[in-house]
């Protein structure tokens, strides 16, 4: 029963990560924008949104819309971050605390991210580049979204975070004896370095838009994955940069 009780206790950080990842989730279910919405503003306008919601959806105002990203990073890119988090569990015995402590130096760097995304969103919706939802409602933005992400794809930049994010255990033992939250900040920043790009395509279909949530955090997770990741990198990349050329013809 010691044993068992003991087992329990240290993978408690184990449960409450997972218990608030669902209900992060669970959040982002409840507050998706429905089609029906999405339908309404193409028809209408943004004016009937507005109307409806009040700017609660975030184009309009930077509080809500830095809520809004804030909820999408921490969903999106904490179970990324699942093959660092189990490296970390596994060099020593980890406490909770300690284990609350990476996470929150993780979710700190991507708070940061929200904060340029939110800020970004507002200039875009005032410029009327974005509609209230957060779509794209210009060619040349969205082509240039595209373009930009998968350009990216083949930086120095992106593959030096990248690599970071495919060794845990040599990105661990090198920084160590910075402490928990030293070594999950500096975690989170190299995973803003790999994914910034591929976030901000939440602009060309919508922000909060599940199916664009559901399909970048597959990716960017497989792509973090060294088995897998360096197949997919640069095809990503060429993927992308067709479709912003593309698009126009369109």
């Amino acid at each position: 029963m010691q044993a068992l009780r003991g087992i329990s206790v240290g993978r408690m950080h184990w449960l409450g990560f997972f218990a608030v990842l669902l209900l992060a989730w669970l959040a982002l279910f409840a507050m998706a924008i429905p089609n029906e919405l999405r339908a309404l503003e193409a028809t209408y306008g943004a004016g009937v949104i507005e109307l409806l919601c009040g700017g609660l959806l975030g184009a309009s105002g930077f509080g809500p819309a830095f809520a809004m990203w804030a909820l999408m990073s921490a969903a999106m890119m904490a179970p990324t971050a699942l093959p660092a988090l189990r490296t970390y569990d596994d060099l020593g015995h980890v406490t909770s605390t300690g284990f609350g402590k990476l996470v929150g130096g993780y979710l700190s760097a991507w708070l940061g991210f929200s904060l340029v995304a939110a800020a970004a969103q507002v200039a875009l919706f005032r410029a009327g580049l974005i509609g209230t939802l957060g779509q794209s409602l210009s060619v040349p933005l969205t082509a240039l979204l595209l373009i930009g992400a998968g350009a990216y794809q083949f930086t120095e930049m992106k593959a030096a975070c990248l690599s970071r994010c495919r060794a845990p255990l040599t990105f661990f033992i090198q920084h160590w004896e910075e402490g928990p939250f030293r070594n999950g900040l500096r975690l989170g920043l190299d995973c803003v370095g790999c994914c910034w790009a591929l976030m901000l395509l939440a602009f060309i279909g919508g922000t909060m838009n599940l199916a664009f949530m559901g399909l970048a955090m597959v990716l960017m997770t497989l792509e973090k994955l060294p088995d897998i990741g360096r197949y997919l990198t640069k095809p990503l990349g060429l993927a992308l940069i067709a479709a912003g050329f593309a698009l126009p013809l369109f």
